[in-house]
């Protein structure tokens, strides 16, 4: 079944925080996993699960980084992965298996935005690889770890407006912008929920997509400051321009769907401001919604089977 785009009325909104959505909520007893969980909007995620009981596992391609950004923060524990370098996603998710402990929620969240052309890997776009294929070669490499009524959130944005799939030049061999690749890795976050919520339903696995929202955080580091304030992010006195959440508020989205009951039974949803998000009637991106390529059934499949072809993995 596909879920309809069509608000639920959560209760909560775009000002809404982490906290916020999880007051209430005991989380005592689940382990979480988000990548990308010491810096930004994925710190105050791991900061409201923890909070809630959860046991969060921090995988982090600078661990001594991550180690200082969550010292003195009881319930988490950090590992080392690297989502560019498929040999350290095995290792680690064969790391995480070997505990025997089941995962309640990963949320998928770590990324890079509008860097320089880089390659990696077999020669794979950066944002393509780190922020789509390295994801989905964790989640297939976790399949035995998900407990029953998992949740696996992939953190999108309505950067994926930008672009839909490039499917005659996924890696950019030529004309590269970093803020295409950057947008099509996005709308294959949202495609990636999709059809793993398709997959995964009959066994209890459900996924969402989500739109965190603008946020100033160590994401944006490979744009120039002068960019921001040409990009309307700041003001002339650089504090963050009104639309703009806190690390906080971004972190809601992520956290709500990865708990909400009401989304029992709307899987592989493309959710924002902690609801459910109409489809886009405009091309701008503040306004928000989802695009028709980013909910597209079909091209979730194909992205899917071209992804499990890359990387020779096919666990569900």
């Amino acid at each position: 079944m596909i879920t309809q785009q069509r608000k639920l009325d959560s209760g909560f909104g775009a000002h809404s925080t982490a906290d916020d959505v999880l007051a209430g909520v005991d989380l005592t007893g689940t382990t979480a996993l988000v990548t990308g969980g010491y810096s930004g909007l994925g710190l105050a995620a791991t900061h409201a699960l923890v909070r809630a009981g959860a046991h969060v596992v921090v995988p982090a391609r600078r661990p001594e980084t991550a180690e200082a950004a969550l010292h003195g923060t009881p319930g988490t524990e950090v590992h080392a992965l690297d989502l560019a370098d498929q040999d350290s996603v095995h290792g680690f998710s064969d790391g995480f298996l070997r505990t025997g402990r089941s995962l309640d929620i990963l949320i998928n969240g770590a990324g890079v935005m509008a860097c320089p052309q880089t390659r990696v890997g077999p020669g794979w776009e950066a944002h393509f690889a780190v922020n789509h294929l390295g994801h989905f070669a964790l989640t297939h490499r976790l399949r035995p770890a998900f407990a029953p009524g998992a949740r696996v959130v992939a953190v999108a944005s309505s950067g994926h407006f930008l672009s839909d799939i490039r499917w005659d030049d996924l890696h950019f061999r030529t004309g590269y912008d970093r803020w295409l690749a950057y947008a099509q890795s996005k709308t294959a976050n949202a495609l990636f929920a999709l059809h793993l919520d398709r997959l995964g339903a009959d066994h209890g696995l459900h996924a969402f997509a989500v739109h965190p929202g603008s946020i100033l955080t160590p994401l944006q580091r490979h744009i120039p400051r002068a960019e921001w304030l040409a990009q309307g992010w700041v003001t002339p006195g650089g504090a963050p321009a009104d639309g703009f959440k806190t690390p906080e508020q971004g972190a809601a989205t992520a956290v709500w769907a990865a708990t909400s009951p009401l989304l029992d039974g709307h899987g592989g949803a493309y959710c924002q401001d902690c609801d459910i998000a109409e489809p886009a009637t405009t091309d701008d991106m503040l306004t928000g919604g989802v695009k028709p390529w980013a909910v597209d059934p079909a091209a979730a499949a194909r992205l899917w089977d071209l992804s499990c072809e890359l990387t020779g993995l096919d666990a569900f």
